[in-house]
């Protein structure tokens, strides 16, 4: 693109007609080819004419289509979830991956709302009898929502939009998340709780959280099983957070009244073990799908794309910390750094987070440090929250009770600059700290106190235990055995005989089978797998 020509966008999924105008009133050639999206083929032919790429959910952009793009800057997804871009193809490729993190949270909440007052009341089935000139009164008994107990899996924008809601009908409302605080929950009106107590306690369950590693089948037969009978359960975030045919299973035996499903393992989902099952209800993947949700998601992306391809700016970007061109090529290894420091902490830390201590020395502490503490904030909480980038995650942290603490201070050791990122939980502390060298790479230079020189890497484990002789020797062996190739080992001690630790980069990532024997081993206290984007 030369500096005379408009930067093109094709548009190919359904977005409104002034969606399409503000691309064009902003200075971009627009493309609107809303079928396109749906014929791959087609797609991969022409998507290297365009710089920015317009979508919501029926376009793949697939590692392949990423790759034949071999002119695009951004991909502006109007909605929240992203699971239909490779982010890391397109990263890879520096391509900027956008989306619109607040506009449908409202729209959401309602449905999974109105699908519990769906299963509650058995409306779908009701109506379908009636309307087939049957009067099933006795058939279709209900139960009230007023005095019952709903237990929020996942406490963030659209679950405490869903408390809110739930409470103003006269629910008690239990909740758990591992990154809601006391003092968020009392101001929600919510109990937090863990979440086998929520399955003891709940009547009705609904999901408000992201797919992501830790949360995939997260209600399986075990779970299940915990749960009381006669439960109710209503999924309006992503399919894969419930296995499927151990939900069936437990409908047909009763242990679960009824359930609102939205999303599904497969969509689109032409057959389900959940279809045809008694008080089942099921809708496709409807949670955003209101006029007022999509067309405020749609003038969002576009505003966003077209900010990003004719000045530059950068607005919600799930790759790319929000920064200004002048700032950019001194700030960027500094927020990559930032945030890998937070995911770091993110990756090891289990219990709910009340305040984020972050120190900047040196000639850090003369940077953006609002960038950088987004950068950190975001990579903390995207263990558990996989839709934040650096935008949302200071408001998602405080949304959670997350207190932000930033100090500064001039040069006070070795190193001419560095980021210490310190995280007080309920029941304890974790700190760490890194600097970036001449490479430009995070390196991490203190964990627990305890000085070492770390370069990050992508597929990580890390230990802790007491400084004696063998403990290398005991975990090569044991790598070794597992066929995982080493490629950097990093130790570090506090003093002889005292608290040791070790970061260890290998080629893949650990097995949740080896992490296992590592964690049930009597000379390791701890080990943890870390996963960075490098």
């Amino acid at each position: 693109m030369t500096d005379n020509q408009k930067p093109r966008v094709l548009v190919s999924d359904a977005l409104s007609p002034t969606a399409v105008q503000i691309f064009s009133d902003n200075g971009c050639e627009v493309d609107f080819k809303p079928d396109l999206g749906k014929d791959k083929d087609a797609l991969l032919a022409v998507i290297d004419q365009y710089d920015g790429l317009a979508i919501r959910s029926a376009t793949k952009a697939t590692e392949k289509l990423i790759d034949a793009a071999t002119n695009l800057k951004v991909i502006g997804r109007a909605g929240i979830g992203v699971d239909n871009v490779d982010l890391k193809a397109a990263s890879r490729r520096g391509i900027i991956v956008m989306n619109t993190p607040f506009g449908n949270s409202i729209t959401t909440a309602e449905h999974a709302i109105s699908m519990m007052m769906a299963v509650a009341r058995q409306i779908p089935a009701a109506d379908a009898s009636t309307q087939e000139g049957k009067w099933e009164k006795s058939r279709f008994m209900g139960v009230e929502l007023t005095g019952k107990t709903l237990g929020l899996i996942g406490c963030g924008n659209i679950g405490s939009i869903v408390a809110d809601r739930a409470i103003g009908m006269k629910m008690r409302v239990v909740a758990f998340d591992p990154f809601l605080g006391e003092e968020r929950a009392e101001k929600l009106g919510v109990e937090k709780v863990e979440l086998d107590e929520l399955y003891a306690r709940a009547d009705f369950i609904t999901l408000h959280t992201p797919l992501t590693d830790k949360t995939r089948n997260l209600i399986d037969a075990a779970a299940l099983a915990k749960m009381k009978d006669g439960v109710r359960i209503v999924n309006c975030a992503r399919g894969g957070l419930i296995v499927e045919a151990d939900l069936a299973e437990a409908i047909k035996s009763g242990k679960v009244a009824g359930a609102g499903v939205d999303v599904f393992e497969v969509e689109p989902a032409k057959d389900s073990v959940l279809f045809g099952l008694p008080n089942v209800v099921c809708t496709p993947h409807l949670g955003a799908a209101t006029k007022e949700a999509q067309e405020n998601v749609a003038l969002q992306v576009a505003e966003q794309m077209s900010a990003y391809l004719t000045r530059g700016a950068v607005t919600n970007a799930l790759n790319m910390p929000s920064i200004s061109a002048e700032e950019a090529p001194r700030l960027t290894p500094f927020v990559k750094l930032a945030g890998t420091l937070g995911s770091f902490v993110g990756q090891v830390t289990d219990s709910p987070i009340k305040q984020v201590e972050i120190l900047y020395d040196g000639h850090v502490a003369e940077m953006n440090t609002k960038a950088l503490s987004s950068a950190a904030l975001a990579g903390l909480l995207r263990p558990q929250v996989a839709d934040v980038n650096m935008v949302s995650a200071p408001v998602m942290a405080s949304e959670r009770g997350i207190k932000l603490v930033e100090m500064t201070r001039q040069k006070s050791g070795v190193f001419e600059g560095y980021i210490q990122v310190n995280v007080l939980t309920e029941h304890n502390s974790r700190s760490i700290a890194g600097t970036v060298f001449s490479d430009g790479k995070p390196r991490f230079i203190q964990i627990k106190g305890i000085n070492m020189e770390a370069e990050a890497g992508e597929h990580m484990l890390y230990t802790t235990n007491r400084d004696m002789p063998g403990i290398i020797g005991k975990l090569g062996g044991m790598f070794g055995d597992a066929g995982i190739n080493i490629a950097n080992f990093y130790l570090g001690r506090d003093k002889a005989g005292g608290d040791a630790i070790s970061l260890i980069e290998l080629d893949r990532s650990v097995p949740r089978e080896f992490l296992a024997k590592l964690q049930a081993t009597d000379e390791i206290d701890s080990a943890k797998a870390l996963e960075f984007t490098i």
